[in-house]
């Protein structure tokens, strides 16, 4: 038994890090769920002129259906992924969403933009689990001097399921909408084997036992043990940290505006169709990629290799963001569409790097059994800020596009930089809370509070 237990322990501890094939599963579910909710943008233009004929105000009701359905499930799945666990909330989340995005195939004419609406806001539901479960899974798997990188690299997976959508979409749909149905249920089988996958493979680092007591020791080593006392999401409510947290999720109105009304700006601006759209987009997207794992890395080496705190990488980092953003109030103003194009891709590039930080703060200051709900509050807002955002472009465009485009780029170029001056203002140290939800001083070594 004891030869037995010996070789156990040696095979254990020359086994590659199991952390990143959880990683690996984060990314591709998050690829699915990106691919299930920028289909309507990419046919967006399609099934306006060809199918349904909606006006631009109809076509902001089916998108703020889906936000407003996306704000209350990110309370709400928040709170239950905190409470059932990150295993079965997350599967509860994509076993939703899959359902919901095979409904918008049986959409018929008669029920116009309302069926539209009904459908998305049951994948809005869905779909709000998805990042409180990656990032809860992350704060489970990864030590905070990794953290950032490992959401760039899940996070990335929201732009190839972006790319993934008008690549695919123009080899079964035509310009005229003919088979459109059919690309709403392309993600559904592959959201039940990933399912699979997920159920079978996942459960917590300290009671895997692919995860060696190395990898352990790891992932726990800039962290406290925590008990198994659940933190109710109204606790964390009235903290100050959330709320800074609830400021840096406000972009994301940003990002959607670029996911749902992207299509639509270069149809308007430059007269591209369904198959003229696609390689605009790809480009975008692949430039928003990069920016993801660029921005996930870039905290990571100011924490690792410059010794930074973790307050300043990420503040430095999202600065930096902000300014590579900022020249895409310039994108309604040229005449060249892949200026327009360039501009566009390194707005977004400059967001998902945003984006990687901006996620990281939650799992930064809060313990990892209140993440979610944290998380789930914060999407919240930014979804809310979405549904603000589509009302008011909705109507504008249908009464002035060039003017209504305008605006839209003006406050998506400027928006994060006045973000972060709030996040600074609110949280200055981050300083980090414990179990109970008080604050902690943490030494210098291991970067966190104090400057």
């Amino acid at each position: 038994m004891k030869m037995e237990s010996l070789a156990t322990n040696k095979l254990s501890q020359k086994m590659r890090p199991f952390r990143w094939r959880i990683l690996a599963l984060l990314f591709v579910a998050t690829t699915i769920n990106y691919m299930d909710r920028s289909i309507i943008g990419v046919l967006g233009p399609t099934l306006r002129d060809y199918i349904f004929h909606w006006t631009n105000t109809q076509y902001s009701y089916i998108n703020i259906s889906f936000m407003m359905a996306y704000a209350v499930g990110m309370l709400l799945m928040g709170g239950i992924i905190d409470r059932v666990g990150t295993r079965m909330g997350y599967a509860i989340s994509i076993g939703i969403w899959s359902f919901f995005s095979l409904m918008h195939a049986f959409v018929t004419r008669s029920m116009g933009w309302i069926g539209f609406a009904v459908a998305r806001f049951g994948l809005g539901i869905g779909e709000s689990g998805n990042f409180p479960a990656c990032i809860k899974t992350v704060a489970e798997w990864f030590p905070k001097k990794e953290r950032a990188l490992a959401t760039g690299i899940f996070n990335a997976g929201s732009n190839v399921g972006a790319v993934l959508a008008p690549l695919v979409i123009p080899l079964i749909v035509s310009n005229t909408g003919k088979h459109w149905q059919y690309a709403f249920g392309i993600t559904f089988t592959f959201s039940m084997i990933w399912l699979i996958l997920w159920l079978t493979t996942y459960r917590k680092p300290e009671k895997h036992s692919k995860v060696s007591e190395k990898e352990l020791s790891y992932i726990l080593s800039d962290t406290e043990i925590e008990s198994d006392e659940r933190i109710s999401w109204w606790r964390v409510l009235p903290l100050k940290e959330t709320w800074a947290f609830a400021v840096a999720k406000l972009p994301d109105a940003v990002w959607w505006f670029y996911l749902f009304w992207g299509g639509f700006f270069l149809n308007h601006q430059f007269g591209l169709e369904l198959k003229g759209l696609a390689l605009p987009l790809i480009v975008i997207y692949l430039m928003a990629d990069l920016g993801s794992i660029f921005g996930g890395w870039l905290s990571s080496f100011f924490i690792q290799k410059k010794h930074w705190s973790i307050n300043r990488a990420r503040k430095i980092t999202m600065l930096i963001c902000g300014i590579i953003i900022l020249p895409v109030v310039m994108a309604t103003q040229t005449q060249h569409e892949w200026v327009a194009v360039c501009l566009i891709g390194l707005a977004a590039g400059g967001h998902q790097a945003w984006s990687a930080n901006a996620f990281t703060l939650a799992s930064d200051v809060f313990p990892k059994k209140a993440t979610a709900s944290v998380v789930g509050i914060g999407g919240m807002i930014g979804a809310l800020a979405s549904v603000m955002a589509n009302l008011g472009l909705g109507h504008i465009l249908d009464q002035s596009e060039k003017s209504g485009y305008f605006i839209a780029f003006l406050i998506a170029g400027s928006l994060y930089l006045l973000a972060l001056l709030f996040i600074h203002l609110i949280m200055p140290r981050m300083t980090p809370r414990d179990e109970n939800l008080q604050y902690r001083e943490l030494t210098p070594s291991t970067g966190v509070g104090n400057e």
